[in-house]
């Protein structure tokens, strides 16, 4: 927004691009569902080749012509899931309702066949990662600005969707070292945090357990409201690389030393 001044066309399309950016990419479904469960369907439960276990959802860019490709494959003994971008991005998305104080850990496990070349988290067209996973949150609207609130409510207006407010978004980045947490290219209501970075154990099954609620009050300043929901993907449309992300299974859990999955 151009600073003291009336809002422009170009203010507006920028606004868009951040509404299109987390509403296609970070959702396919309303946020606010009291009776959703407090763990995502299990990869490691559904067959090979068949359909996505109940509760995932596919959700597509209908401006980007090619969208990843997600199944369930058998890798090293374990059903998990496969997801493949070429010059594509998707994601497949799973309405929760997690309590933060009860499960703040949030575990899971997986591998990558390569990091990307040309993503840069710092830019719009670098915005591509070889694997990311969002964690959503039920924030209240009365927590925000009067500006955010036009914004998000405008969101919700547009596409119909109970658009949340706040985000962590943990990637498999390029170049950034490990630990480094930026604001999303696209909007400050999205935190990147990277936890795993460069080619070092590509190829390799990695576990990664973080403290969500930590996270959150690191980054927002306050504590965290209950998740609503989390969303996998590797995207690679604005790069127009290629990448092929697997994910286990993903757990919230009470403690760390919950964490004991399998490698």
């Amino acid at each position: 927004m151009t600073g003291g001044g009336a809002e422009t066309p170009a203010d507006r399309a920028d606004i868009m691009k951040i509404l299109l950016a987390i509403v296609l990419l970070i959702l396919g479904y309303p946020v606010r569902a009291e009776d959703a469960p407090s763990q995502p369907a299990p990869f490691s439960a559904a067959k090979p080749g068949s359909v996505l276990p109940a509760g995932w959802t596919l959700t597509t860019l209908p401006r980007v012509p090619r969208a990843t490709r997600f199944d369930v494959i058998r890798d090293e003994g374990q059903n998990v899931l496969r997801a493949v971008s070429e010059s594509a991005a998707a994601t497949l998305t799973h309405k929760l309702r997690v309590d933060t104080a009860r499960t703040p850990w949030l575990a899971w496990r997986w591998k990558v066949t390569r990091v990307l070349d040309r993503a840069d988290l710092t830019r719009k067209d670098g915005d591509d990662y070889a694997a990311r996973v969002y964690v959503l949150f039920d924030y209240g609207l009365d927590r925000l600005s009067v500006a955010e609130r036009f914004r998000i409510r405008l969101g919700r207006s547009l596409y119909g969707q109970d658009l949340p407010a706040a985000a962590l978004c943990y990637v498999w980045d390029n170049r950034h070292p490990t630990g480094t947490s930026a604001w999303s290219a696209y909007t400050d209501r999205v935190r990147m945090i990277v936890v795993e970075s460069g080619p070092e154990r590509v190829g390799r099954w990695v576990t990664e357990t973080r403290n969500v609620a930590a996270d959150f009050r690191a980054v927002f300043g306050e504590e965290p409201p209950p998740i609503a929901g989390i969303a996998l993907a590797a995207d690679t449309d604005n790069t127009g690389e290629s990448v092929v992300a697997y994910f286990g299974d993903v757990r919230f859990l009470s403690s760390h030393a919950e964490s004991d999955m399998r490698p």
